[in-house]
């Protein structure tokens, strides 16, 4: 008999962003500033004493569904052998098969999905690229953190030669205003700013209808894009056929499915240059790959979305040349860095995804539970095993309550405190 996993934890995290962020979906009133990034993280010990460590996130609203739905079905991991990933994967869905297979429900499972995908490359005494099978020991990368919607036009232009000098290859702005010409105008200026010749994307946010899009592709057919991404709602993959067929410069969507089927109706469809599937929102490592080996048939392009801890290591794993989105933001979470040079982001050669969680990350822990031999499936917010002694998630919301949690507080005058995360209601 193998080895089995002997404790699973699952942790939820707020990490706070440096200075909040806005894109096109702000601009248009959609959702409010970002602020924070939550996570879901999974950590699984086996009776041999190995460990993995996996997390999924969320933005703005979410996170907390994935921590209960964790919670719910965690337990079936007990006694299980972690090398049988695909066996467990089933086991977990059917655990929450009423609540489907898509969105919330695959995104906490991810987590574990990915704990256990480092867990067996650590097995290997191998970094997971090198167990998926790498085809190189480096990846092309991007900034995209620099070129948010609340800077001025030469902000952006600095942070994007800032990012340039620290071995970043290219360069990715957020569009999708309401007015489209103030778009053009920073566009225009950030290409003058770096040159013809550096990699140069842009990034709608799904903020645009059909024609729109259309009138702006074809106003940017010179300035030699990479990819324009997201032009449409991320459900409307005949549209993005249709832009595809019709523009010379390459379409880029797929970030925001959470099911195989739907990125494969992109891939059916050829209604993308390059795929941008994203390990956590997808369901984890297990379905990511099975959408990569379909790319890879249609022979598309991937350039996975954000998590770049995750996805250097697909994307050394993905026969063709990728991309990888270079933004810091989880960075603090971890003890380790990806180290950057040429253009380009190394694959740590430190076995598994090279993760270990900081040991300042706790000061962002907003919830914990530990089902096994340590834990006994008990939580930071009360008892999930024999002895329940719970306390309550819910919180009070309005002028009186000022929205009082256990998880923290929320309310216009900004009192808000989450664990030990403090922020202000209005700054998203």
């Amino acid at each position: 008999m193998g080895d089995r996993v002997a404790s699973v934890r699952f942790g939820h995290y707020a990490v706070p962003l440096a200075h909040p962020v806005s894109d096109a979906k702000v601009a248009t009133g959609r959702q409010r500033p970002l602020s924070q990034i939550d996570v879901l993280t999974c950590e699984i010990t086996t009776d041999d004493g190995l460990e993995g460590l996996g997390f999924s996130y969320t933005t703005r609203a979410g996170c907390r569904a994935q921590f209960a739905h964790a919670k719910e079905v965690g337990e079936n991991l007990l006694g299980r052998d972690p090398s049988d990933i695909g066996r467990l994967y089933d086991v977990l869905l059917w655990a929450g098969a009423s609540v489907g297979r898509s969105g919330v429900a695959t995104q906490a499972l991810a987590a574990v999905d990915v704990a256990l995908w480092d867990l067996k490359a650590k097995r290997a005494g191998l970094p997971l690229a090198k167990l998926l099978g790498s085809y190189r020991d480096s990846v092309r990368t991007y900034n995209t953190s620099g070129g948010y919607l609340q800077a001025p036009v030469e902000e952006v232009k600095e942070r994007a030669r800032q990012s340039l000098s620290d071995g970043i290859g290219g360069i990715k702005i957020k569009v999708g205003q309401p007015d489209t010409r103030e778009d053009l105008r920073r566009l225009a200026a950030v290409r003058e700013h770096l040159g013809d010749d550096v990699p140069l994307m842009v990034d709608a946010n799904q903020q645009w209808d059909r024609a729109t899009a259309l009138r702006f592709g074809r106003a940017v057919e010179e300035l030699g894009l990479v990819w324009i991404e997201e032009p449409l709602d991320a459900y409307d993959a005949e549209g993005h056929a249709q832009l595809a067929a019709a523009l010379g410069t390459p379409i880029a969507t797929g970030e925001m499915l959470s099911s195989v089927p739907d990125l494969v109706r992109l891939i059916d469809l050829r209604a993308v240059g390059f795929l941008q599937p994203d390990v956590p929102r997808v369901g984890g490592i297990t379905p990511y790959l099975k959408v990569a080996a379909l790319a890879d048939h249609a022979q598309l392009q991937v350039a996975p979305h954000f998590v770049m801890e995750i996805h250097v290591h697909l994307a050394a794993a993905y026969p063709r040349e990728s991309w990888v989105e270079h933004i810091e933001w989880l960075s603090p979470l971890f003890e380790e860095r990806l180290e950057i040079e040429g253009g380009r982001m190394r694959v740590p050669d430190r076995p598994g995804l090279g993760l270990s969680l900081a040991d300042g990350a706790a000061a962002w822990r907003l919830d914990q539970v530990e089902f096994g031999v340590a834990g006994a499936g008990r939580s930071d917010r009360g008892g999930l095993g024999a002895v329940a002694v719970g306390r309550s998630d819910r919180g009070e919301f309005g002028v009186a309550g000022a929205g009082r949690s256990d998880r923290g507080e929320f309310g216009a005058v900004a009192v808000g405190r989450s664990g030990r995360v403090e922020f202000r209601a209005d700054a998203g």
